[in-house]
């Protein structure tokens, strides 16, 4: 089991990638009029196309997921090698065939499983009662409408629900359970003898032609990297964002344009007690339904208490151990009749039997939020952000035509496009492999813009690179101050050094050599067990007092008999060998306490294979064609 998801790495990173990228993350921003379009499609599954653009927003927010992640070890381009986007279109690809193969199975999202989607997703608040407001603020945030978002949101359910089904398939038996807890949790006493390398480093005296044959043997440990000081200057959104001026007249325009925008609706808090009728019912059971709902009004008349009833009566399981209540919610939030209702009523008032899509309902409202009028000065710097952001697109791209323009016709200084954007020129020391003591998201760490700083021209003439793309909406240009080329440090300076590894390396071969020989005798018998020294207990969680590379061959030795031994090449710390003298099972205490975790780990490693076969059944039976020559870097596009 485990074997296969080690022989199927390829595939468990395509469903991780399936994780972390939400379908409609792909297929919402494009929606269903570019389904079947052929415009720059970069694959097809059967007669569905995958766009450019659908490429390009998840190599997006991609790229926004790891750098949320990651924070400062993000690196651009994780998502812009070959092998990134290759895997980004194997992501859309499998996505795409699991939409298909949702459609053809006729899979619905019924409304009651949409909204606990979005309850569950924490965009309306994660406590108290849903925050209709806050997921409208939220949805503007992201540019999107709350149809548009509900449409994704279903797509994404859907998609989803075979392979959820799929996955919730898996039993794993208690016998196999206890089979690998038993083996996992097992503890081997062992005794261990050390040969260590600097107890062999005595009597090794290498000559200088030795150390010289070393040297040549070895080139690489002694090259020092080709580098270069350089100057570089970056260009992002957030500093075109700061050179956008927004005018107290700009802003109460737009705050009187979009002033619908900054009120707050009118909200009805309720309860109710639903009688349910399916939608395929007969005359006689919606009639008999109806008939159950008006005795619960007449009840109610009467003096019974609606929460009591909701809990008896009512048959909806979201609410009905809740008294029936519903929460606050606005008119959009329910269906139309439902809605009528509830607000035609004041607090304290119960409605007639309503019927909805769901059944017949007794609505009593229990609170009532008036609708309010933001003022211009409470949302005006909201409003200044969101036109720099909107401004920020148009605006970025001409800043980006002009930074690239003066780094360009101004190739012997950084200090034009530096005055222009009101940028700080940067020194530092770059590698033409980037540098491990910088954070991976430098502009020095960027491979397109070493690979145009460190061309031929660029260490020639020492003159501005070209302005590279390094991100998302991020530009760079750099220029050498001084070049320093690789080179191999000479004999005669490294020559201690070279001693210092020979012996080392010559005094660990002795010492394996020692201990293959004590560890042969060992096993025929022929030596006696001394040597050794106190007996520990190991287990296979590692463990800072036992070396991490003994753990394996520890537990792999056989133990039909008694003792048993195991060596291990320690690299430079020598040579060990372990006499294993006692295995111990885990105590029926022990299992009790883990059997339950280990079944949840087994269980997710069985449903991860089963998973993984149903993405692999789904893309053999679609008909795949990939067209990886259309998408490009982001610097080529």
């Amino acid at each position: 089991m485990f074997e296969w998801i080690r022989r199927h790495q390829r595939l468990m990173q395509l469903l991780l990638l399936l994780l972390i990228f939400p379908a409609f993350a792909f297929f919402g921003i494009q929606g269903y009029d570019q389904f079947f379009s052929d415009d720059g499609a970069v694959a097809t599954i059967g007669d569905a196309k995958i766009t450019r653009q659908e490429f390009e927003a998840a190599q997006r927010a991609q790229s926004e997921q790891l750098r949320q992640v990651l924070g400062e070890r993000f690196d651009p381009a994780m998502v812009d090698s070959p092998q990134a986007r290759e895997r980004i279109l194997d992501s859309l690809i499998a996505q795409r065939a699991l939409l298909l193969d949702a459609i053809e199975r006729r899979i619905v999202v019924p409304d009651s499983r949409l909204r606990s989607t979005i309850r569950a997703t924490g965009i309306g608040g994660t406590e108290g009662q849903f925050d209709f407001e806050r997921y409208r603020n939220v949805l503007r945030a992201r540019g999107q409408s709350e149809a548009g978002f509900e449409a994704e949101i279903r797509r994404e359910v859907a998609l989803q629900t075979m392979p959820g089904a799929v996955a919730q398939t898996v039993t794993v038996p208690a016998a196999v359970v206890d089979r690998v807890l038993a083996f996992a949790e097992q503890t081997r006493e062992v005794r261990q003898m050390r040969f260590p390398a600097s107890d062999f480093a005595q009597g090794v005296s290498p000559t200088d032609e030795e150390l010289a044959a070393w040297y040549e043997r070895n080139p690489a440990a002694f090259e020092e990297p080709e580098r270069a000081t350089v100057q570089y200057l970056v260009l992002d959104e957030e500093a075109v964002l700061r050179g956008i001026e927004v005018s107290a007249e700009d802003a109460r325009a737009y705050y009187e344009q979009n002033k619908a925008r900054f009120t707050t609706e009118e909200q009805r808090r309720a309860s109710h007690i639903l009688i349910r009728v399916d939608s395929d019912a007969s005359a006689g059971e919606r009639e008999a339904a109806r008939a159950k709902a008006e005795s619960i009004v007449q009840r109610l008349k009467e003096g019974a208490d609606f929460a009591g009833l909701a809990a008896t009566e009512s048959q909806d399981p979201g609410s009905a151990a809740e008294g029936g209540d519903l929460g606050f919610f606005t008119r959009d939030m329910m269906v139309q009749p439902f809605a009528q209702a509830a607000f035609a009523l004041e607090p304290g008032q119960t409605s007639d039997v309503v019927e909805t899509e769901f059944g017949f309902h007794v609505i009593r409202v229990t609170d009532l939020r008036a609708g309010t009028q933001k003022s211009f000065e409470s949302v005006r710097p909201e409003i200044e952000s969101e036109i720099r952001t909107q401004l920020g697109g148009s605006r970025y791209a001409e800043a980006a035509d002009t930074f690239s323009n003066l780094v360009y016709e101004q190739p012997d200084s950084l200090e034009p496009a530096a005055q222009r954007f009101g940028l700080t020129i940067e020194t530092g020391e770059a590698q033409r492999a980037g540098s491990s003591e910088l954070p991976r998201e430098h502009p020095l760490n960027d491979w397109r813009l070493l690979e145009s700083l460190f061309s031929s021209q660029s260490i020639e003439t020492k003159q501005n690179t070209q302005a590279v793309d390094i991100g998302v909406n991020r530009l760079a240009s750099a220029r050498i101050v001084e070049y320093h080329p690789q080179r191999r440090r000479p004999f005669d300076e490294v020559k201690d050094e070279v001693r210092e590894r020979l012996v080392a390396e010559q005094a660990h071969a002795r010492a394996v050599q020692a201990g293959e020989a004590r560890l042969a005798e060992l096993r025929k018998g022929e030596a006696k067990a001394d040597g050794f020294g106190p007996a520990r207990a190991v287990r296979r969680s590692p463990d800072e007092s036992f070396p991490v590379a003994a753990i394996d061959p520890v537990f792999r030795a056989p133990t039909d008999s008694l003792p048993s031994y195991a060596g291990v090449d320690l690299g430079g710390e020598g040579y060990a060998i372990y006499e294993i003298v006692r295995v111990t099972p885990p105590d029926d205490e022990l299992v009790a306490q883990r059997r339950a975790a280990y079944r949840e780990q087994l269980s997710q490693a069985y449903s991860q294979q089963l998973l993984g076969d149903y993405v692999a059944s789904v893309l053999t039976e679609a008909k795949v064609t990939r067209r990886p020559d259309r998408l490009g870097t982001t610097a080529e596009r």
